[in-house]
């Protein structure tokens, strides 16, 4: 089998999820979809930390906790889907590269229903965790890949070349088809850079 990675990028209840193999100056892209994490009809389950502000503390851990144990259901059955049919494919994934904000670490359930800004960071933070859970308890190692950052990470993977992976990743577009958003392109970036690391190349 091929060694491949995943990179996820994640927004509130969905996310682009994309697998790459190969060489990094002719990747190729063995997967790619939305995968959705919420059911849609249950109340507040797209942006929970919104929902409950307002809330009493204790109503809105109950809340949140419901909404989390749906959420966990459906990325397990996601993610599951995904390995199976990328095995199918004969690739084995090796690691998830998830893409992260620059954001600080979250307080305590009070402190964050305190301010506005720390519930939008909540909920990106929310939906990731339960994505990054469903990996590693398929047995998928997760690093973090910080956005802002991404663009030096890929010059110090990649060196000289780093410029031609980026315009390469950009025009696969024109092979794959549609969509081929900035969240594909930025989630096939970091998944080639973490299956061009050694470290996560299993034999």
């Amino acid at each position: 089998m091929k060694n491949a990675a995943l990179g996820v990028r994640m927004h509130s209840g969905w996310g682009v999820l994309v697998c790459v193999s190969g060489d990094p100056a002719t990747p190729e892209i063995v997967d790619r979809r939305r995968i959705v994490i919420i059911e849609p009809a249950m109340e507040g389950a797209k942006q929970p930390y919104h929902f409950v502000d307002g809330l009493g503390l204790e109503e809105a851990e109950r809340h949140l906790q419901k909404c989390e144990a749906v959420s966990q259901r459906l990325a397990m059955q996601a993610i599951r889907e995904t390995l199976d049919e990328i095995s199918d494919r004969n690739h084995r994934v090796v690691g998830c590269a998830m893409l992260l904000p620059s954001g600080r670490a979250l307080p305590a359930l009070p402190n964050i229903l305190a301010s506005h800004a720390l519930v939008h960071t909540a909920e990106g933070e929310f939906f990731r965790k339960v994505v990054r859970e469903a990996c590693e308890r398929c047995r998928i190692p997760v690093l973090g890949f910080r956005e802002r950052a991404l663009t030096e990470r890929a010059n110090a993977t990649f060196g000289q070349a780093a410029a031609g992976v980026r315009r390469h990743i950009a025009a696969l577009g024109k092979t794959v088809g549609s969509p081929w958003t900035q969240d594909e392109k930025t989630a096939a970036l970091a998944a080639l850079m973490l299956v061009s690391d050694r470290a996560f190349k299993w034999d």
